[in-house]
Order: structure tokens, then C-alpha cells, then sequence
């Protein structure tokens, strides 16, 4: 895959995450799931470090997929704007008769 394609599939998963952190479905089930997740961390009683310790992992968890998205994004953004620079020079060489 050439670099420009391999941009553009980027850019394009960029897109796809910005998509799912901006819908209001999805950032209510990772609402809850934190919420319900520490909710019950906090009701462990005092000999149940197992009990604690997955719930804290799970907290985390949903944490870390939402910081992956994030991710995707931030690296789509970055894509996008080497996609146009890469217009740009090709327009530039064009108007120059490089190309």
C-alpha cells in the first residue's frame, strides 16, 4: 500500500473515530458503565481485594477504549492534514510544470 493509501485509510479511521466519541449512545454506556462500575467498587466490603481490584481494572478499561478512540483520532487528524500537504506540493509542482 502506497503511503498516500495507507494515509487515507487513517484519515478515514480517524473519521469513523470521531464518529463513535461524538454519539450520545456510546459515551452514555461508557458513562454508566464507569458510574456502575464505581459504584460497586465502593460497595466491596473490606476482605474483598479480588472484587476490588477487577472492578478497578474494569474502570480502567473503559478509560483506556475511550483514550484508544482518542488515539485514532488524534493520528486521523494528523493524515488529513499530510494528505493536504501532499496536494498541496503536487498542486504547486503542477502549476510549476515539475510534474
Amino acid at each position: 500500500m502506497t503511503d498516500e493509501g495507507r494515509l487515507e485509510r487513517t484519515a478515514a479511521r480517524g473519521l469513523r473515530a470521531k464518529a463513535l466519541l461524538d454519539d450520545e449512545l456510546l459515551t452514555g454506556a461508557f458513562d454508566a458503565l464507569e458510574a456502575r462500575y464505581s459504584a460497586a467498587w465502593r460497595q466491596t466490603v473490606i476482605d474483598d481485594v479480588a472484587g476490588r481490584e477487577k472492578l478497578f481494572l474494569a474502570i480502567n478499561i473503559v478509560g483506556k477504549v475511550r483514550d484508544h478512540l482518542g488515539a485514532i483520532l488524534a493520528n486521523g487528524k494528523l493524515a488529513e492534514a499530510e494528505l493536504k500537504e501532499l496536494a498541496q506540493t503536487a498542486e504547486r509542482g503542477r502549476r510549476l510544470g515539475v510534474f
